[in-house]
């Protein structure tokens, strides 16, 4: 089994990326569906969520109020940093469940947002990181997701830096490009993590300092 990290700034286009390599055949395990799952009405990690910030971040009919819970923790570091406190480790368990269901010989891919900001590079045996300019990303997001521009650049500023983000890639995908110059892209690479997967006795990378 081959486990590769792909991580990249919102807007970066990882999301493509993702549907992309699967296309390939890669497992994807999603870090964003499994913390949505957790905090699904009735689940102990909506409760510690509620805990936390009070039951003004549910809906009426109990669900929780993403827009609004976003709106608190991405202009306050100190709360993004409770919230993740409680949705984390059971985003961990669950992807471990994932990948242990996985073939031997898969090429099982994270699609982590945050793997740079946890120092989480180490788990994996490549790391793939979906880059953009802040410029194609702010106006990804503006136009594409219909954040106001103040909402975006403040979930921006939240994430690591693009330059924190390179400097754990083993590999970069540019994303500052048209859709079918990404696929092409996403191909090569795709080939070279086939490649890895079916060495013999590939070696897992080493944490970085």
């Amino acid at each position: 089994m081959l486990k590769v990290g792909l991580t990249g700034g919102i807007g970066a286009g990882k999301s493509e990326v993702s549907r992309l390599l699967v296309a390939c055949g890669a497992v994807l395990i999603d870090a964003d569906r499994i913390a949505r799952e957790v905090v699904e009405p009735g689940t102990p990690g909506l409760a510690a969520v509620v805990d936390a910030f009070g039951p003004d971040v549910l809906t009426a009919d109990g669900t929780l109020d993403r827009p609004k819970l976003g709106s608190i923790v991405f202009a306050d570091p100190e709360k993004l940093a409770v919230l993740n406190s409680v949705v984390h480790p059971l985003v961990g368990v669950r992807s471990r469940e994932l990948e242990e269901a996985a073939a031997e010989d898969a090429v099982v891919v994270h699609d982590v947002p945050l793997l740079a900001e946890n120092g989480l590079a180490g788990l994996y045996d490549v790391v793939i990181v979906v880059d953009a300019s802040p410029e194609t990303q702010l106006d990804r997001l503006v136009r594409l997701r219909g954040m106001t521009e103040e909402d975006a650049r403040a979930r921006m500023a939240a994430q690591a830096t693009r330059e924190k983000r390179r400097e754990i890639a083993d590999v970069v995908i540019d994303n500052d490009v048209p859709l079918e110059e990404l696929r092409r892209r996403v191909r090569d690479v795709w080939a070279d993590l086939e490649r890895r997967a079916h060495a013999e006795g590939h070696s897992s990378r080493q944490p970085r300092e």
